[in-house]
């Protein structure tokens, strides 16, 4: 009966170990000095752009990216790659060249072994579009992070419509 015990604590106990390893710690930081005045933020997309979800790990929001930054993506964008079997990426969808989406929130996602800061974004037509958010990750400048400063949009992805 003790050997039954001790089986039952060492799994939970492992359980408890891989559960802590995998959980990540999501914060809106809109209100942080670095990062106010962003949300709300409208950009005009400069290069076509595929929406998909890595098949190794999972996000919350599907992501927004193109070869340049995400080199297991197709470097053409092209609609037969919707649905179609690649190795590390699943494409659900595309974003193209003048589509204008907004900046809804600045997230940090923390696990025990980095800290990411991105961008949630909205397609201004998003009644029209399958998914609510986006997550600007792989088209975000980071090295201003270095400094203490929010992560930019890389220009070659998106420019800024009208003034703020």
């Amino acid at each position: 009966m003790k050997w039954l015990l001790a089986a039952v604590a060492a799994a939970l106990l492992a359980g408890y170990v891989y559960w802590q390893r995998q959980w990540v710690k999501t914060t809106y930081v809109n209100g942080l000095a670095a990062y106010t005045g962003i949300a709300g933020r409208e950009y005009i997309v400069e290069r076509d752009c595929y929406i998909f979800k890595y098949k190794a790990h999972d996000t919350s929001w599907p992501l927004l990216g193109a070869h340049a930054t995400v080199p297991e993506l197709p470097s053409e964008v092209k609609e037969s790659n919707v649905g179609a079997e690649f190795p590390a990426v699943r494409i659900l969808g595309i974003v193209r060249i003048g589509d204008r989406f907004r900046i809804a929130s600045v997230r940090r996602d923390t696990s025990r072994t980095e800290q990411r800061v991105t961008f949630e974004i909205v397609l201004v037509d998003e009644s029209t579009r399958p998914f609510p958010r986006l997550d600007a990750y792989p088209m975000l400048d980071h090295s201003p992070e270095k400094e203490g400063a929010a992560p930019t949009i890389l220009t070659d992805y998106a420019v800024l419509h009208g003034h703020l």
